[in-house]
């Protein structure tokens, strides 16, 4: 028998102390780095947005590579052309950590809308309520003091 997967992930991650980084009109070319980082690990990247602080991101993984490897390349290495290209006025980076939810093929157009309408989304609900809801509706344990590193800043 041969080897088939269809392994579809929904990550989110935000900016260092959630700052308001990411510029709308450079955000783009970004997921554009972050798709060529996921296919460098033999994956795709199904859908990316987001706003100024974070950003989710629509993942199909290769089972030959871990998924935190695949974010840790994705992280890096767009942080990299963040800062080589001069696209923020001070050291740009992420922050440690991020949220990888796994999304069945039936929801993934779901969840591609979603992550369209990151905008209109958050002219409602803070990313903090948005990331601690993920955390419920996964199921996951957390204390929410914990969640994240350092409160927004800026």
């Amino acid at each position: 028998m041969s080897t088939h997967s269809g392994i579809l992930i929904h990550v989110i991650f935000n900016t260092k102390q959630r700052t308001k980084l990411l510029d709308k009109s450079w955000r783009d070319d970004l997921y554009g780095v972050m798709g060529a980082n996921a296919q460098t690990h033999k994956g795709s990247l199904l859908k990316a947005g987001g706003i100024e602080d974070h950003v989710h991101l629509l993942l199909k993984t290769h089972p030959s590579y871990a998924i935190a490897d695949t974010i840790k390349l994705i992280k890096g290495n767009s942080s990299h052309w963040i800062n080589k290209n001069h696209k923020t006025s001070s050291r740009f980076s992420w922050q440690r950590g991020y949220g990888a939810f796994s999304v069945s093929e039936s929801m993934s157009e779901v969840v591609k809308q979603y992550i369209e309408n990151q905008e209109e989304h958050h002219a409602k609900q803070s990313f903090r309520d948005e990331y601690i809801l993920f955390l419920k509706k996964h199921r996951i344990e957390f204390d929410p003091q914990y969640v994240f590193e350092e409160e927004h800043i800026g």
